[in-house]
């Protein structure tokens, strides 16, 4: 399991994205998709210290209105399936799915005594 990024709720996608690039040395800015499986507007901003996805729309909403903009952590695993039955004490809120933003790779949320964490597998290679 290898730490990969920090998801971050925001209303506004645009605005966010101009004060992470006013306060963080970026790299590399992914375009900005929606996905209909997550309602979600998401993108992924890799700068020098720590990747942050962006996640807009319903799936964040009441976050948004409470003011709470820490939305999960997300780790690379090797096999998904595997990794998800070794947390104890987890919730599954999103079993495993293709997730656009990561060219397809599967994505499952769980809910921990720490937050929600993100599973993302890592790429197949061929």
């Amino acid at each position: 399991m290898k730490f990969h990024h920090i998801g971050i709720a925001t209303k506004n996608i645009e605005n966010t994205l101009k004060w992470i690039s006013e306060n963080f040395d970026i790299i590399k800015i992914s375009e900005k998709v929606y996905d209909p499986l997550q309602d979600a507007s998401l993108q992924m901003i890799e700068t020098i210290d720590v990747n942050i996805e962006l996640i807009s729309g319903n799936i964040v909403k009441k976050l948004i209105e409470k003011k709470i903009t820490y939305y999960h952590l997300c780790y690379e695993v090797e096999d998904i399936n595997k990794s998800m039955l070794s947390f104890k004490n987890a919730i599954v809120i999103s079993h495993p799915t293709n997730a656009i933003l990561f060219n397809n790779r599967k994505v499952a949320f769980l809910y921990t005594p720490i937050g929600i964490i993100e599973l993302l597998e890592t790429e197949k290679q061929e």
